[in-house]
């Protein structure tokens, strides 16, 4: 997948079809920008230095895709290693999740690699998995800022199935596309299955609204 190709903007969705849910999970370490991609999709818009996320983060979007209509149950989830514990009751049962890294951190691809392991062990076995590589336009305006050659990270989502994109949360350059590819690889039997894992709080399209934290965390927004 070419993982400079132009966005892919969602069809409206028409109001008689009835969306199906699909429970989809940003994964990846702090600052990557995962939560920045999630509102330049779901309110095509950003904000620069947002707060870390604490806990997870709930956003829902509706999306058109050919004779699909798919309602997003996205959880953002933090990228602290103290809430790493948290992570398996945000996967379990997704049927899609996000694997983020900053292509201007090296380091940032070894943990997104190690969050992709955990998925293929534990997480549904025909879960869509999307390596997405953020920060594209820091890369744009210099590309000495590259640590991650697009070639390396893509050869290693061939390697292991993924989908994969580079995307800038700050310009929306490949975010609603890689949204687009995501449910186009949800198998359409599947998609109807109603959820049992995670906590639906169904707000209004679009609208953001934070988890019912554990006690030992509280909700927040996001970086």
């Amino acid at each position: 997948m070419d993982p400079n190709a132009s966005s892919v903007h969602p069809s409206p969705m028409p109001l008689s079809i009835k969306a199906t849910q699909v429970k989809l999970v940003l994964l990846g370490e702090s600052a990557v920008g995962k939560s920045s991609l999630v509102i330049q999709f779901v309110q095509q818009g950003y904000v620069e230095n947002r707060e870390p996320t604490i806990g997870a983060a709930f956003l829902t979007k509706k999306y058109q895709t050919g004779e699909q209509s798919i309602k997003f149950e996205i959880w953002d989830t933090a990228g602290q290693e103290r809430f790493h514990s948290l992570a398996p009751m945000y996967y379990r049962n997704a049927q899609a999740a996000i694997v983020v890294y900053d292509i201007t951190k090296a380091a940032s691809l070894d943990k997104a690699k190690t969050w992709v392991k955990e998925l293929q062990r534990q997480a549904s076995s025909d879960i869509v998995i999307a390596l997405v590589g953020n920060k594209l336009d820091l890369v744009q305006e210099d590309e000495h800022e590259r640590q991650v050659l697009a070639e390396d990270a893509q050869a290693y989502a061939e390697e292991g199935n993924l989908l994969f994109y580079e995307t800038s949360a700050k310009t929306s350059e490949n975010v609603d596309a890689v949204f687009g590819a995501i449910a186009n690889q949800i198998p359409a039997p599947h998609v109807s299955k109603a959820l049992s894992g995670g906590r639906s709080l169904n707000g209004p399209n679009g609208s953001f609204n934070l988890m019912e934290a554990p006690k030992d965390t509280a909700s927040g927004c996001a970086c």
